[in-house]
């Protein structure tokens, strides 16, 4: 299993092109499975989940490739009705395939998803609202079976119980097939989600959005059309809060700030710099990094909780009792372990971690447990002194691509072992 060691202390200076969005990504790639016809989808990262949807995809029977970060579809019509366990328990974003296949076929099988261990993330919010469409879920020997007992789904009027990105992704693909309008209520409307609609308005779905409600107006049928996955913001935000904790001086190119308005915001107060260069480049600089005082994870357009782990890991050295409040995911403090590691003083009660300014941090292997507390270890051993090992770096694979080579291009000591 490969490693990474970095060698630290590091200051991240150069530029960084960021790669197109994996949360946007793996669910347009998914509601490619609800329309007819081929396309190209592109500014798809290269990464292990989205190389892992496409053997998922391959597996169903569809014609699909993925040639340098463009996705090429060329049928989408699915001769296996079963989603296996091999696959779908390695990413945990698989079960939005349930809503498109679905909708298509009178009968699909999937096995319970697997991902990142960050709580209990259960499906019971997708699972309900494809009931109310007409779908019989029986769960069995670890997987979820879905039959439709209609020639079309019936339409909804549903507000979900909790905000969730997934849910809304998969319960809309649904709907855009369904015999009528459904008004989905309390929805995700993360610009990954507004995406995937663009993207679906693009192939002759109606949908819209107004505030935290999305409607859909059923349409007879779609037809696959061209499309380019918006930047990753949240790969922008680590790059952004690496510069920070580093002191350093960082472009970014394909970079869209209006995605990240209010974390931008956060860091501006903490003593961040933004310099506009052009349309979708900016230049990003920090001489001297505030203390934090608290500040809570909400859904967009709050403070994402993909970006918490990276923000307590940048005020380990200027911390001076510094909260973060996490209240999207329970289980989202395991990389704090992690961190102490290095020397770092923090303090976890309930869903607020402390961070203690801690003056010098010292090199150590680590283990990563998820893909965003993954970068929070990057951004640590790049402020310590000393070599950092980083095991189980196939999370960081996960959601950041080649991001070794960029970190080595922008003067980090960084390198990949067997």
């Amino acid at each position: 299993m490969q490693t990474v060691v970095i060698q630290g202390p590091s200051t991240l200076k150069g530029q960084i092109n960021i790669s197109g969005s994996k949360n946007a990504s793996l669910p347009i790639m998914i509601s490619s499975l609800l329309a007819k016809g081929s396309c190209l989808i592109n500014n798809v990262p290269n990464l292990r989940d989205t190389r892992f949807l496409v053997s998922i995809l391959k597996d169903l029977g569809c014609l699909v490739d993925f040639q340098k970060n463009t996705f090429i579809i060329k049928s989408t019509v699915i001769k296996k009705k079963s989603a296996d366990y091999k696959y779908v328990s390695q990413m945990r974003a698989s079960i939005v395939i349930l809503g498109p296949t679905i909708t298509r076929y009178k009968k699909f099988k999937i096995a319970l998803p697997g991902g990142c261990s960050i709580g209990t993330r259960g499906i019971d919010l997708h699972l309900d609202a494809l009931k109310l469409m007409g779908i019989k879920i029986l769960i069995r020997n670890g997987y979820v079976i879905a039959e439709r007992k209609k020639n079309k789904l019936d339409p909804i009027i549903h507000k979900f119980p909790k905000i969730s990105v997934g849910a809304t992704q998969n319960i809309l693909m649904a709907a855009t097939l369904a015999n009528g309008i459904s008004k989905l209520k309390n929805c995700a409307i993360e610009p990954e989600v507004i995406d995937l609609i663009n993207f679906l308005n693009k192939c002759g779905a109606n949908i819209k959005v107004k505030n935290r409600t999305i409607t859909i107006k059923g349409v007879r049928e779609l037809k696959l059309e061209n499309h380019k996955v918006i930047p990753d913001r949240i790969e922008a935000g680590s790059y952004i809060l690496a510069t920070m904790a580093t002191k350093g001086r960082l472009t970014l190119n394909n970079f869209n700030p209006n995605d990240l308005t209010f974390p931008l915001k956060i860091y501006q107060d903490m003593g961040l710099k933004i310099k506009k260069i052009s349309k979708s480049s900016y230049e990003f600089n920090c001489k001297t990094l505030k203390p934090l005082k608290k500040i809570s994870t909400k859904e967009f357009p709050g403070y994402p909780t993909d970006l918490q782990a990276q923000l307590v890991a940048t005020q380990l050295k200027s911390a001076l009792k510094s909260k973060v409040v996490e209240n999207i995911f329970e289980n989202r403090f395991i990389h704090i372990p992690e961190l102490r590691r290095f020397g770092a003083n923090i303090s976890i009660i309930g869903k607020t971690v402390t961070i203690h300014k801690t003056l010098n941090l010292f090199g150590a292997e680590v283990m990563a447990t998820d893909i965003r507390a993954s970068f929070s270890l990057i951004i640590a051993a790049m402020m310590s002194k000393g070599t950092t090992v980083i095991n189980r770096i196939y999370h960081l694979d996960r959601g950041y691509e080649e991001f070794d080579l960029k970190l080595k291009k922008c003067g980090v000591n960084i390198s990949r072992k067997k």
